[in-house]
């Protein structure tokens, strides 16, 4: 049923996001040829390579199962306990397995009210990505997944500026220098 509603929808042009939290509904998606994967939460590291091979993207929204995570190690001892964060884990990991094998993983914003992307991109560089794959995960890579051009001439103005090199500095991500969406200055 999944496979059929993601061929229906590529037929028409649109694209599948899926969002799963268990290794079943993960590898369904992949399997079904979902665009991207939210969350991914028990995904089996067996599945990154297809997941690059037919262009799945994985977005992981990890600030917003970080908190969780903070919660779940204070409960008492249970199986509900130990999957979620066996799950919490395998996320992890598979941030830096996931970029070895070829998937683009992006910035996700998955938590109420909206996390930012900045710091997403941290917790992906804490994963292991490197600080460029990182950053661009939430920036020039995401806006290429996406089908938007990047800094080209033409394209629209939309940028973020920092007094220092945040792919030096990942410490400087937060609030921008400057912000210029549209060609106009936010900030």
């Amino acid at each position: 049923m999944l496979k059929a509603t993601v061929d229906a929808v590529h037929a028409v042009g649109g694209r599948v996001a899926v969002h799963c939290q268990t290794g079943e509904g993960s590898r369904n998606a992949v399997l079904a040829g979902a665009d991207s994967l939210e969350h991914g939460m028990h995904l089996d590291p067996d599945l990154l390579d297809l997941m690059a091979e037919q262009g799945t993207a994985y977005i992981l929204t990890l600030p917003a199962f970080a908190e969780s995570a903070e919660v779940w190690r204070g409960r008492e001892s249970s199986a509900k306990r130990s999957s979620w964060l066996l799950g919490w884990q395998g996320m992890i990991d598979n941030v830096r397995l996931a970029h070895e094998a070829g998937v683009t993983v992006l910035a996700g914003t998955g938590t109420f009210p909206c996390g930012t992307v900045a710091t997403e991109s941290q917790w992906l560089l804490r994963a292991g990505m490197p600080a460029e794959e990182a950053l661009g995960a939430a920036s020039w890579t995401a806006r290429d997944w996406l089908g938007l051009p990047g800094l080209i001439d033409g394209a629209p103005a939309d940028l973020v500026a920092y007094d220092r090199d945040p792919a030096a500095e990942p410490e400087v991500l937060g609030p921008p220098m400057r912000v210029i969406l549209r060609g106009q200055v936010m900030r």
